[in-house]
């Protein structure tokens, strides 16, 4: 509810902290080799377990509902990012290409200079539909079955992952970790966030049946095991063709396409917003069972 009401601070961010000590802590532990980077994201989200650990210890059990609130609050971003989405389509509506090529980082790594409203509006798209995963199911899903260090690990993962996890000169080996753990991070998430999509695909004057085709038959074909089965179920309900030619700032990716219809328009994008919001509202449906059901699944457990 904070997170839908407020959304993310503008200054303090815990998780801009986190990036911010991650990069001054990459100094002291870059090597252009696998292991390093295993070293250096070992000892980050080792951290965050262990500081996750002692607060819920150090509240004691009248506490930890509130932790996990203010924990919750902080990892999530589904909020923030639907409203990002609606200024890209706002911006794009009025015909302001600059200015959607300045929001477009908020969303993802490409290169904004390089892409036309329409590559803009499909960039958008994608993202608004990988982020719904990995910004509001996947961390709804890792606090309901691990609490606050479990939420705390997630967050930190998937903002390494952001950080170096991609195919740089510089991250290729050293981000190798960072990504991989991110991949095994969501495996779940991403398959709950598709079979979702499905469930709310008419909020947006989608098709159920579009989403589950698409998703069965063209998540294999994205260069992500996680983020194909997403954007491909958001393809299929919006009735959109997702994927192609794709500039990040280090190299030029020819992504497979998902889906079968047109290239997405500003409308579709508004659709994406609305399906976002509707699959972030079911997941914390789910999270809030899924809650209930490890406690009961404890309290029924014989003592040691």
């Amino acid at each position: 509810m904070a997170d839908l009401l407020f959304g993310d601070p503008r200054r303090g961010h815990p998780v801009a902290l986190f990036g911010r000590g991650a990069a001054a802590f990459e100094r002291l532990t870059y090597a252009d080799t696998r292991g390093a980077g295993m070293i250096h994201i070992a000892a980050l989200l080792g951290a965050l377990g262990v500081a996750g650990i002692f607060s819920e210890r150090a509240v004691g059990r009248a506490g930890q509902p509130a932790l996990m609130a203010a924990a919750t609050f902080v990892t999530l971003g589904g909020t923030s990012l639907a409203r990002t989405g609606e200024q890209m389509a706002a911006h794009l509506g009025q015909g302001d290409v600059e200015a959607a090529r300045r929001l477009l980082p908020s969303l993802c790594g490409r290169d904004p200079s390089v892409l036309d409203a329409d590559g803009l509006a499909r960039a958008a798209l994608e993202s608004v539909a990988e982020n719904t995963s990995d910004a509001q199911v996947a961390p709804l899903l890792w606090g309901a079955v691990g609490g606050v260090p479990a939420i705390l690990v997630y967050r930190g993962a998937n903002t390494l992952d952001a950080m170096i996890g991609h195919k740089s000169p510089r991250y290729a080996r050293f981000g190798w970790a960072a990504a991989r753990f991110d991949d095994a991070a969501n495996v779940v998430a991403a398959r709950v966030a598709a079979v979702l999509v499905i469930v709310c695909a008419p909020v947006a004057g989608g098709s159920p049946l579009g989403a589950w085709r698409a998703w069965r038959r063209d998540a294999a074909r994205h260069p992500s095991p996680n983020a194909g089965v997403v954007e491909s179920a958001f393809a299929g309900a919006l009735g959109v063709r997702l994927g192609g030619p794709t500039q990040y700032a280090h190299e030029l990716e020819i992504r497979p396409t998902l889906g079968d219809g047109p290239a997405p328009t500003i409308n579709d994008l508004k659709r994406a917003v609305r399906l976002s919001r509707a699959v972030q509202v079911a997941a914390a449906v789910v999270a809030m069972g899924l809650s209930a059901a490890c406690r009961s699944g404890r309290r029924a457990s014989p003592r040691s």
